[in-house]
């Protein structure tokens, strides 16, 4: 199986640049910092992704870790570019098969794009929840 030239272009330069292309982490006791991890055992992939917000609920910036193929790697790249900037609500929108699409997967690892809507969808559930908990306590 051949990796699309997408693919291929991603996942050499997070090789040979790490920071430019996002990877990293944030502090996780920020409380404008959500955090998403998903993963799949059966291929042992795996994607850490953490958002960090302002109170707009806007994604100012963007880290992640993943362990696992080219198809892996290029997928948490492409979802960095398509979050920084987004609300919240407009980070829900995106789906495992915008990533596909733009990196052109073959049907063998579209899995790829699909652990990386999980840990967007996981990071999202992560700030609802200190949203929740920041907006109880001001109440309270």
């Amino acid at each position: 199986m051949a990796y699309s030239k997408e693919v291929v272009e991603r996942f050499e330069s997070v090789l040979n640049n790490p920071e430019k292309h996002a990877v990293g982490r944030f502090d996780p006791n920020d409380p404008m910092v959500a955090t998403g991890m998903e993963g799949a055992p059966a291929c042992g992939d795996v994607m850490k992704l953490q958002l960090k917000l302002d109170l707009d609920e806007r994604i100012i910036d963007v880290k992640f870790k993943t362990y696992g193929c080219g198809s892996a790697i290029a997928s948490s790249t492409t979802f960095v570019e398509m979050l920084k900037g987004k609300t919240i609500e407009e980070a829900k929108l995106i789906k495992d098969k915008d990533i596909a699409d733009i990196l052109d997967l073959p049907p063998i690892k579209l899995h790829c794009s699909v652990l990386a809507e999980g840990s967007i969808r996981r990071a999202i559930e992560d700030w609802e929840q200190k949203s929740a908990h920041r907006k109880h306590n001001q109440n309270v």
